[in-house]
């Protein structure tokens, strides 16, 4: 594929991460926003561990935090952890995601202490761990320096897993419990195809007409959504 449709196909990853990530810190800030206009709380929507009321907490649990700094606190980590998460990881983002959000919830239910446990630390934890284990898993070179980045920007993250370094009232069990699924996660997928690896791995680029057409033929689905948007012709105005 040419230099130029490659960097296209590129910019559109970018943004596509870009609009995942912010998609979802705005249900997160929608959430907190409706409480703070109705006056409520949603607290008794968190994981509660062991009983079955507390069991809707592994769905709604990460979308309530307790107050605005804690929604604060996890916003950035959200967005810089997820961008890159779906722009390195797109063709696996969104399962590796919702992996991470489910079995952090489910093992906080099964084993946290009996209390609500709320907010996305948990993910955050999980996405971090992915992240790290992943890149150093896979061998690769622009994922190990992912893995890099996580070091030098989240590596105080590891204090919060042990109870004795937090606070009474922060969920250390959501944060460990995160932490696993990620590198169970980075195990698990350690040999899935993502679009980074084939392309490292590809012979190198030529900008032949011919070449091009290969490519394009033996694009995945996603990929084939995004050259098709690269090509569409532009619509005449009426």
């Amino acid at each position: 594929m040419s230099t130029g449709v490659n960097d296209r196909l590129e910019h559109i990853k970018f943004r596509y991460a870009v609009y995942i990530v912010i998609s979802f810190v705005l249900l997160l800030w929608a959430v907190k926003a409706i409480e703070i206009a109705a006056d409520v709380s949603f607290s008794h929507l968190g994981v509660l561990p062991r009983t079955l009321k507390g069991m809707i907490g592994i769905f709604t649990g990460p979308l309530i935090h307790g107050d605005i700094f804690h929604l604060i606190s996890n916003t950035l980590p959200i967005i810089m952890l997820g961008v890159l998460l779906f722009y390195f990881y797109q063709r696996i983002a969104i399962e590796i995601f919702i992996w991470i959000y489910i079995v952090t919830g489910f093992w906080t239910w099964l084993l946290a202490r009996d209390a609500y446990h709320i907010g996305a630390s948990g993910v955050i934890y999980g996405m971090a761990s992915f992240l790290f284990f992943s890149g150093i898993i896979r061998k690769n070179k622009q994922l190990m320096t992912v893995s890099g980045i996580i070091i030098v920007l989240y590596g105080g993250l590891i204090h919060g897993i042990f109870p004795q370094m937090v606070e009474a009232n922060v969920s250390w069990e959501g944060h460990l419990t995160g932490g696993l699924a990620g590198v169970l996660l980075a195990f698990f997928f350690r040999k899935t195809r993502i679009n980074l690896d084939e392309k490292n791995d590809a012979r190198e680029n030529d900008d032949s007409e011919e070449d091009d057409d290969q490519n394009i033929n033996n694009a995945t689905a996603t990929d084939s959504a995004l050259i098709t948007y690269i090509y569409k012709p532009n619509s005449k105005k009426s």
